[in-house]
This record gives C-alpha cells, structure tokens and sequence, in this order.
C-alpha cells in the first residue's frame, strides 16, 4: 500500500518537476570561419566551400547554398566567390555554402547525377548542422543551370523543408527547352548531355528533370531574377515557374531586367537584384 501512494505522489509531482526543466540556448561560437573544400561525397567534384559567421549558434544560424552555372557541364563553385561577400554583407547572421556537383558529358554523369548531387550536399549541411553550429534552415541560390538543380531540390524533396529559393534564370520545363532549341544547337546539346536522348526517347527523364513538375502549396517563397533579353533560357521559362507558383499559393515575385542576357549583369543591375533579394527573404523566411 505504501509503494503504491509513493508512486501516486511521484506520478503528482512529476509534471511540477518538469515545468522547472530549464533548455539552456546553444553557447554561440564568436569566430567566423572559413572552410574550403569540404568533401561531401567520394567523387573528387563533390566538394564545398563554407563560410560561417561570427556568433554562430545551431539554433539560429540559417545558411545560403549557393550553386554555380555552366549548362551542367562546366563551371565551377569559384565562379561565385565573387558574390560571397555580397551576401556576408547583407545577411550577417548567415553561413554560406559554395558547391561543386559532377558535370555531364555525352557519355558521363547524366542525370539524375546532378540531382542526387545537390540532395547529398543539402543533406550533409543537415547531417552537420550541430558540428558548424548552424541550423537546419537553408534557402538556396542559383544561376541558371544552378538555378535549376535548387529549384527542383527545393520543389520535389519535402524534406528538409528549404525555406526560400533564389532563382537567376533557370530552366524549369526541360521538354519546352529542348522544344524551344534550334536542332543541334547549343541549348539541345546541354540538355540531351544532361537528361540523355529527346523528350520522345525519354519522357521520363524530361518529366522528372523539369523543377515545374513538382511545385505544389508546400514549395517554398521563391524571388525570380531573369533578363528580358536572354537568348539561353527564355524568359518564359521563369513566367512559367511564376504562374505556377502563384496558382498554388505559393510566395513569389518575378523580376524582369528588360535590357539584360545571359551573361554577368552590370554592377548597377546586381546591386538591385541583391536588394531586392535581401528585401524578399526578410520579409519571407522568418
């Protein structure tokens, strides 16, 4: 009878003992650091620089992933060394990862290789987060081709839940590319070294490659950057990607540069893009 009202008493208490449980918030780390080439996977281009800031803690501290262009066979993660401290500047709290993925050839590396590239770096990052003391909220970016691995990362794998895409022109309906393309240009060699074959030999390759196939309610807010004058990716492209988005209800916004192509954008152009971007994000990812 005793051992029974002790343990009534005990099972009373318990939840009073609980309430006076105090979480301690994670010890900040007061240093920025740099890490270059930080190997993700086995294949000698799986690597990643990352970039983390003064008073980083693993509850607080979101990151920016950051994924280069070249048609998704050249390029490297240097290519956007140059904006890092752009972005160090307006978004202080953030760490920065910079990646490489393995491009494709006409014989090598197609996809889904540089899907499965992107998932392994994002989940890395996530596996990671409390050794970098940074957590588990990544919005990524991207600059064509980039822009295309972020923007189906972010819409076709619900988990982890990227909290905003930043997207410069990237192709979204791989089949209207490839459609769009004269024959034997450019523009359908990049895509048939990516998916292999056309669209007829290989709808499911088209399908599953093609970011606007999988935008849905629960796609995060995505800001648009694409130039008017583009003769790569049509400007199309990115409308498509805005019209499906806001059919979904999805938070989004599409800017237009009407003068600009393809290429690297006057500096007075990236200032814009950048404040506008800095604009989005506050007032979206919380």
């Amino acid at each position: 009878m005793k051992i029974i009202i002790v343990f009534i008493l005990f099972i009373a208490l318990f939840p009073s003992c609980q309430k006076n449980i105090q979480v301690e918030a994670p010890t900040p780390i007061e240093v920025a650091e740099n890490r270059n080439n930080i190997s993700y996977g086995s294949d000698p281009l799986q690597k990643m620089d990352i970039y983390l800031p003064a008073k980083r803690s693993s509850d607080s501290t979101r990151t920016i992933i950051m994924v280069h262009g070249g048609a998704w066979s050249s390029g490297d993660k240097g290519d956007f060394q140059p904006y890092v401290p752009v972005l160090q500047q307006r978004f202080k709290d953030y760490a920065i990862a910079n990646i490489n993925y393995r491009l494709a050839t006409l014989t090598a590396n197609h996809f889904p290789v540089q899907e499965e590239d992107m998932k392994a770096a994002v989940d890395f990052l996530l596996k990671n987060s409390s050794a970098y003391h940074i957590s588990p909220n990544f919005i990524l970016l991207g600059a064509s081709s980039g822009g295309h691995q972020v923007t189906l990362q972010a819409y076709k794998y619900p988990q982890p839940k990227i909290r905003a895409v930043i997207d410069f022109f990237a192709p979204v309906n791989m089949i209207s590319m490839y459609q769009s393309a004269a024959p034997g240009s450019i523009n359908q060699l990049a895509i048939q070294s990516l998916v292999g074959g056309s669209p007829d030999t290989n709808p499911n390759g088209y399908q599953q490659s093609s970011p606007l196939t999988f935008v849905s309610p629960l796609s995060p807010p995505t800001i648009i950057l694409h130039g008017g004058m583009d003769a790569l990716v049509n400007i199309s492209q990115s409308v498509a990607l805005k019209n499906k988005l806001d059919s979904m209800g999805v938070p989004s916004q599409l800017v237009v540069y009407p003068a600009e192509g393809h290429t690297i954008w006057p500096d007075a152009v990236m200032k814009d893009a950048f404040d506008r971007i800095e604009s989005f994000i506050k007032a979206n990812v919380h």
